[in-house]
């Protein structure tokens, strides 16, 4: 009986905290449909009249941001005026997305809206706080109407496979997605990289993978359950906006790309089929502020010292 206690003790350390995450996501719903039913409000979620209740809801994540991350965001300077595309690491879970969106809204009453994998619009009961936040499947059709109506679009190319199998060395698992850079490039908009440093450190997946691999390719769902919850320090960095600029020559281009250059390259819609030239500079740009402020490979002892490391402030 003591050694079946311990080990349910042990179970709910390591899950407590992802479990809280999603009881509060679900709580925020349901005082959202009491908001809704309260008002009578039949307005479209994405409309100023929501506004109120997104402060609300923003001032909580950010609040709660502080207390268990010490949740810093820099480089908001970086984000363009008008509109354009956020692509960022793919944490175990986006938490620090969620912390980054809330503080977005709050200092500069701007909607972010971000691109979710299909799964997300199966999960029951989150329906309304999907819409009211701004989280769309993210079509081609529907990221450039975003675009044209003025709105930061946010997309992490890695997705799910990237929050179930990348791990403390952070690499980046996109594959071939390029359809971000496609958009970008239609829309002829800047894309903007972002990453959250120790976001692996607070919050991770199991060693073992293979199984839970074979069973991810099968099903493209999440069967991974994330653990730790760790109060490591975040900071989310905003990088320097990558411009459309169909301008570039392909000398300046192998120059900009020589290694160890970590230039932000403008886009080239002749060179290299555009698409994937802008597909490249992202993920360069990304991989570069990883390199600039993760210690590889993560660290939790060094994350959670972070958090009082006054020096860094």
């Amino acid at each position: 009986l003591i050694i079946a206690s311990l080990t349910i003790s042990a179970i709910l350390v390591f899950f407590i905290v992802p479990l809280t995450i999603v009881f509060f996501i679900y709580l925020t719903n349901i005082l959202l449909l009491i908001y809704q039913r309260n008002n009578e409000l039949k307005a479209d979620p994405l409309s100023d009249v929501w506004n109120s209740v997104r402060k609300t809801i923003a001032s909580f994540w950010d609040i709660y941001a502080r207390i268990w991350h010490g949740y810093e965001l820099h480089g908001v300077k970086n984000l363009p005026e008008g509109p354009g595309i956020l692509v960022y690491y793919h944490g175990a879970i986006p938490i620090d997305y969620l912390y980054f969106l809330s503080r977005l809204f709050l200092w500069k009453k701007r909607l972010c809206l971000s691109v979710a994998d299909h799964f997300v619009f199966r999960l029951p009961g989150l329906r309304l706080l999907l819409a009211v936040t701004g989280v769309i499947p993210g079509t081609r059709e529907e990221c450039l109407v975003a675009l044209k109506n003025g709105y930061l679009v946010s997309i992490s190319p890695g997705g799910v496979r990237e929050a179930l199998f990348s791990d403390e060395s952070y690499q980046l698992m996109w594959g071939n997605r390029k359809g971000f850079a496609q958009v970008a490039l239609e829309a002829k908009v800047p894309i903007i990289p972002m990453y959250t440093q120790n976001v692996r450190e607070g919050y991770r997946m199991f060693k073992e993978r293979r199984f839970f691999r074979r069973l991810y390719e099968s099903t493209r769902l999440p069967f991974t359950p994330p653990y730790g919850g760790l109060p490591v320090k975040f900071r989310t960095y905003i990088g320097k906006p990558i411009p459309y600029d169909p301008n570039i020559t392909a000398e300046e281009l192998v120059e900009k790309v020589k290694p160890g250059n970590y230039t932000f390259l403008p886009c080239i819609k002749q060179v290299f089929k555009g698409i994937f030239l802008f597909s490249f500079q992202t993920k360069t740009a990304v991989q570069a502020l990883i390199s600039k402020h993760q210690t590889i490979p993560g660290s939790i002892w060094k994350a959670l010292l972070e958090r009082f490391d006054k020096r860094r402030k």
